[in-house]
């Protein structure tokens, strides 16, 4: 048909036009290239399989008819080159640079001439890509691990990142740290203590200290003192030009102080006497803490970029608890006691915190009725009335908070009935909870037992986390409701109505979290005991190698 059908004269100008234009992109175009992409595969890599970035290569070369991304006159582009110093980096981060195949770049820059450009530029994306994504979402996808965090709202279109941002990008290590890493000072503060504790490593590590046989005191002999001395002044808690005793087995003077200090660092008691739990800690390698703090930095990455309001965040292995002001600091923290380490663990999640509660009935879980409740109500039928609970049904009806009858003991042990507490100074709850609604029936809460916020390890709960603040939490929380003073809240607490419900102006994001190695703002390295053991399952899913779960 006249309305398709091209004369050769007209043809040959279009012609022209493409091999001018295109004919570069043409030349360039690489069959290899497309090939090893259709393959998922590279066995020139350290970790060869790429499968699981396969849909983000073919969407970065289709549009270049698959030439060479990272090579010009046969030599690595400027973003190559500054790149491969990023892999060579890599483990400033936290991470593994031979997860980027660092230590092969030297050799394919050298053979760039007498192999195909295929063997550089492939692997060359294919690491860009893994470094990208590790930096900006973490290497394992924490719902593997059960943790209900969400890195899918983070993810960057990988092609158009590395098309239109890396390979445009004039200063590459300003684009990774302002684009790419976390902006959270917590995280450049643990990027710093790491380089720290690198170096303490590389000296080496320190003899073990011996366990005394009984706990060693401020001037008490101990034969372990030359080795606390050279432990203690190499990770900074012993000043190098402090005074020691002319004995060198004499325990006494800046080495108490300087014990206490590390106590204090380590999630003990800070009493300056040398026990088991102290020369525990003592001993542990400096390569287990540099362990630590790479760890932590993997789950800083999980969390989101931005947030809708300022955080309340809870660390549980720290057992504290920090809610930021508007200004991005901390208004106020405190200790908080987290669930059981081996039957009632506080979950890994975050949701919004959308309202209080003041003088809260206790709503006893169906786990807690079943295996708490019920066998005391069978050994004591009064058990009900002395604890100040009631039975209800599910849409809140009083049936008895007196004996329990069999009747009443059998719906409950069937289901069809429920326990609450009542409000009051004695109900588990205290007298208020903070409650951001999700599916494991966490939230924040007061106690009647805050005698337990003094212990150094507090994981005593059934899951829910116990403020050592509550008033001061909940006033804070409401500081945007007009009229929630301090002393208001106080006293909705202590007197007037029960089980009200107050609405926040606008909703607090919660992050319950999970690190072992915390640095504070005075750059203090603090490290606590992987009490749930998820720093050991995450350490396991990492040593396994590429493909990581995602």
């Amino acid at each position: 048909m006249e309305c398709v059908r091209l004369s050769r004269h007209r043809f040959l100008p279009i012609f022209l036009f493409l091999l001018i234009v295109a004919g570069p992109v043409f030349a360039q175009s690489s069959p290899m290239i497309q090939s090893l992409v259709a393959a998922g595969t590279y066995a020139g890599s350290r970790w060869p399989d790429f499968s699981d970035y396969q849909i983000w290569l073919k969407k970065f070369y289709e549009p270049t008819n698959y030439a060479p991304a990272w090579i010009q006159n046969g030599q690595p582009t400027q973003q190559a080159l500054a790149m491969i110093q990023q892999f060579k980096d890599a483990a400033k981060k936290g991470l593994e640079p031979e997860d980027y195949d660092a230590s092969r770049w030297d050799a394919r820059i050298a053979n760039l001439k007498n192999s195909s450009p295929a063997t550089f530029d492939v692997p060359m994306t294919v690491s860009a890509m893994r470094y990208v994504s590790d930096l900006r979402i973490g290497r394992i996808n924490p719902k593997h691990l059960k943790f209900d965090l969400d890195v899918d709202q983070k993810k960057y279109d990988l092609a158009d990142f590395l098309r239109n941002r890396l390979l445009t990008s004039t200063d590459i290590p300003r684009l990774i740290e302002y684009e790419v890493e976390p902006q959270f000072a917590r995280y450049h503060r643990t990027e710093e203590a790491l380089a720290q504790y690198e170096q303490y490593a590389s000296e080496g590590e320190v003899e073990q200290l011996p366990v005394p046989q009984k706990t060693v005191a401020a001037g008490d002999n101990y034969a372990g003192v030359p080795a606390l001395t050279k432990r203690l002044r190499r990770v900074g808690d012993l000043p190098a030009d402090a005074t020691l005793p002319s004995d060198p087995q004499a325990y006494d003077g800046a080495l108490v102080e300087a014990v206490k200090r590390f106590q204090r660092r380590h999630g003990l008691a800070d009493d300056g006497r040398i026990g088991a739990d102290t020369v525990k800690q003592l001993n542990v390698p400096i390569s287990y803490r540099v362990q630590q703090l790479k760890l932590t930095l993997e789950r800083w990455r999980w969390i989101p970029q931005s947030f809708t309001a300022p955080p309340i965040i809870v660390n549980i292995p720290e057992f504290r608890l920090r809610a930021y002001d508007d200004d991005h600091k901390i208004g106020l923290e405190m200790n908080v006691v987290v669930g059981k380490a081996m039957r009632t663990q506080t979950p890994v999640f975050t949701r919004d915190m959308t309202y209080i509660v003041l003088r809260p009935y206790w709503n006893v879980p169906p786990g807690i009725l079943r295996g708490e409740i019920v066998p005391a109500i069978q050994k004591d039928r009064g058990y009900i009335a002395k604890k100040n609970y009631e039975v209800v049904t599910y849409d809140g009806k009083v049936i008895t908070s007196g004996e329990i009858s069999d009747e009443v003991l059998a719906q409950l042990k069937a289901g069809k009935l429920t326990v609450r507490q009542k409000p009051g100074p004695a109900n588990a709850l205290g007298l208020v909870k903070l409650m951001f609604p999700n599916t494991y029936n966490v939230y924040l809460h007061s106690t009647p037992a805050p005698e337990l916020f003094s212990r150094t390890r507090r994981d005593f709960s059934h899951g829910c986390i116990r403020v050592q603040k509550p008033a001061e939490l909940t006033a804070f929380v409401l500081r945007r409701n007009a009229g929630w003073t301090l002393e208001r809240v106080q006293q909705g607490m202590q007197s007037g109505p029960n089980d009200v419900t107050v609405k926040l102006a606008k909703p607090v994001p919660v992050f319950i979290v999970y690190g072992t190695a915390v640095v504070s703002e005075s750059g203090e390295v603090y490290f606590y005991d992987d009490i749930y053991g998820h720093d050991a399952a995450l350490a396991a899913a990492l040593a396994k190698g590429r493909p990581y779960p995602k």
